[in-house]
């Protein structure tokens, strides 16, 4: 071997050493940067014929387990599924109040009734006809309180998942970019190390937002396919759509739906199914404490108009209120506002007239007995509150019977939420 051959040997070994160095301080230097994986360089002999004449350091590649990094976007997903699920529903958990604490609904509701059957003892005490108009008002503040919740959530969803489906389809675009240059780079031998970990970084985004699978090519691409198996637009000219109305949020790509997981499948789950049944749920309570007290001859919750919702409960829970004309002269908590007959026309309850007798207790028996009782003016057992809503599937049915006392329904319907925000945070 001629020292020149040696010198030109003992070089190239160096010159791999040093690529070596390069790429292990480049791994320390990236230690703590998201989606850098760690790189090594290979090193072979060069021969020629059949003797060394070299060290070829091979381009950088990537020490990864494929298996647990699909583990880690499926984390990713759940995690941000979860989040905003939670995020959501704990909201309205801290409105719907806490029982002793005089917040929640039966309580209220038991608070009116308390306030009733001290009315009783002495009709004509207008500070306690004062008292129960109060305690009214503490309880449709209540309702609005939730139903404001309830629809700031959904807008705030709606917001969420705007931006969330241009950073998806920014990033999907980005993708599919890094996609051409590992390609391109791969057919000339070349290290595609530092794209694919900018790529990897890329899809854990994506499986964030959508847990959606990465399925790897034989050049070098990737794929991804969301949890229903459609193929999510790498090109840049197709997109990820959605579509928000009344009955719901749903998503596509070129026109077939798609459903995802992640951050975007949770806020689907939410305005779809999850907010929609509490939205109902309330609704329901506030139309049966509406109908209920008009059928015993007090309109004591209306709309702001005065007026009673007959069979449809639809949003009015964000809107009832306490009767304005009632409010304006409590008295008519004990004098009654409107007449009540049977379905035969026989009249059940005639209002206490002005100049009629400052101890009037017919209207406040009937308010105990039959409006937050168990029984009609004819006896008859009180009809279950409207058990039927809308949701993204079209009628759905409350999974509670909507039957009993006003303070029943309203124990319903405070488990029914608690219950669906527990499970849905799990």
């Amino acid at each position: 071997m001629s020292i020149g051959t040696g010198l030109a040997i003992a070089s190239s070994g160096l010159s791999a050493i040093d690529q070596q160095m390069a790429v292990v301080s480049q791994n320390v230097a990236n230690a703590t940067t998201p989606g850098y994986s760690v790189e090594t360089v290979s090193l072979s002999a060069e021969t020629a014929g059949g003797q060394g004449s070299g060290v070829i350091a091979g381009p950088a590649t990537r020490q990864l387990n494929a298996s647990i990094q699909a583990q880690v976007n499926q984390s990713l997903a759940q995690n941000s599924y979860q989040g905003i699920v939670s995020s959501t529903l704990s909201g309205i958990d801290q409105v719907m109040g806490t029982p002793g604490q005089n917040n929640d609904l039966p309580s209220l509701v038991a608070n009116l009734q308390s306030g009733f059957q001290t009315l009783l003892t002495d009709p004509s005490s207008t500070v306690q006809q004062l008292s129960v108009v109060n305690s009214a008002q503490s309880l449709t503040s209540q309702i609005n309180t939730i139903a404001n919740t309830v629809q700031s959530a959904v807008q705030s969803i709606g917001n969420t998942v705007a931006a969330d489906v241009k950073k998806l389809n920014t990033t999907l675009a980005t993708i599919g970019s890094l996609n051409a240059q590992i390609v391109n780079l791969g057919q000339q031998n070349k290290s595609t190390a530092d794209l694919t970990n900018k790529r990897d970084l890329a899809i854990q985004t994506v499986a964030s937002l959508t847990g959606a699978k990465t399925i790897s090519q034989a050049n070098g691409a990737v794929s991804l396919f969301s949890p229903n198996g459609i193929e999510l637009p790498l090109n840049g000219t197709s997109q990820v759509t959605v579509s928000s109305t009344a009955s719901g949020t749903a998503f596509s790509v070129g026109g077939t739906a798609v459903s995802f997981g992640g951050e975007l499948g949770g806020a689907q789950q939410l305005v779809n199914t999850t907010l929609p049944q509490i939205q109902g749920g309330l609704d329901s309570f506030s139309q049966a404490l509406s109908s209920r007290f008009a059928n015993t001859g007090l309109s004591l919750f209306t709309d702001p108009s005065g007026g009673v919702p007959s069979s449809s409960a639809t949003a009015f829970s964000a809107s009832i209120t306490v009767n304005p004309a009632v409010t304006a002269n409590p008295a008519l908590v004990r004098d009654g506002t409107n007449i009540v007959t049977n379905s035969s026309g026989a009249v059940l309850f005639t209002p206490n007239p002005p100049s009629g007798p400052a101890g009037f207790t017919g209207l406040i028996q009937n308010v105990l007995g039959s409006a937050l009782g168990t029984t009609t003016l004819s006896g008859s057992v009180q009809p279950a509150a409207i058990s039927t809503y809308s949701d993204a599937s079209g009628t759905a049915t409350l999974p509670y019977s909507g039957s009993g006392s006003l303070t029943t329904v309203a124990s319903s319907f405070t488990a029914n939420e608690a219950t669906l925000s527990s499970s849905a945070k799990t």
